[in-house]
């Protein structure tokens, strides 16, 4: 195994974005694709250490930048602030992870026909928002994301969708979990919802210590859902 990475740049229209690209340079490609959204830190260690994992397993992996230029918050206050546009007009949020499909499919060890998405908190919300999108994606990964409906006109749903989920995480309550299901139910979607339980947000994240505040890393539920992941991503893309 020989994993190579790279930055990589592509655009939202005046918006410059850079991407983590890495991939197994030694298994004959073209590979199949997947991105990896970041969540409202931006695209930090935490995430492409996810997708060097992804690499390992075979994959061309890109993890995305939704902020722009690469750039991370320093605090949750500024992540806070960095993600309000995106919450508030979900239509951006939808064209800017688009942006990032196109990048990911441009790059030469990616077979554009085989690709999938995963997303950690926000980045649960962006790759759900893709799917519902209608976009040409294989499926979709959330782990502990944001649930709450786009509000935009509803779209019939191809990809296969995944949602890994801790059932007490207090920012997506298990009234969420249901409204989801009848949402992706009547957009015709393949889908499935894994609840952990006793478990809160952020459970993937080993730097999540606050459960006071619902944030909590939890080392089975981080265990079972990857493996879950990856079962569901051979799946979709082999």
């Amino acid at each position: 195994m020989v994993l190579k990475e790279r930055l990589v740049e592509y655009r939202d229209g005046d918006t410059r974005l850079q991407g983590f690209f890495c991939h197994d340079d030694t298994r004959p490609g073209p590979l199949p694709g997947i991105l990896v959204s970041h969540t409202w830190m931006g695209r930090d260690e935490f995430v492409e250490r996810k997708a060097r994992r992804l690499a390992w397993h075979g994959f061309a992996v890109l993890a995305l930048d939704m902020f722009g230029n690469g750039h991370r918050a320093a605090d949750a206050t500024e992540a806070q602030g960095l993600i309000a546009p995106f919450m508030s007009d979900r239509a951006l949020l939808a064209r800017r992870i688009t942006a990032a499909l196109a990048g990911l499919r441009a790059q030469p060890e990616v077979d554009g026909r085989r690709v999938a998405a995963i997303g950690f908190c926000f980045g649960g919300l962006c790759v759900l928002d893709l799917a519902r999108s209608g976009a040409d994606v294989r499926g979709v990964v959330s782990f502990h994301g944001l649930l709450k409906p786009s509000g935009l006109p509803q779209r019939r749903v191809s990809a296969r969708i995944l949602v890994l989920h801790g059932y007490d995480d207090p920012m997506a309550p298990p009234e969420e979990m249901l409204a989801l299901a009848r949402e992706l139910t009547a957009a015709g979607a393949d889908w499935q919802v894994h609840a952990y339980g006793h478990t809160v947000h952020a459970f993937t994240n080993p730097a999540a210590n606050a459960r006071a505040n619902g944030m909590h890393y939890d080392a089975n539920a981080d265990r079972r859902s990857w493996y879950s992941s990856i079962g569901f991503l051979d799946e979709v893309l082999r």
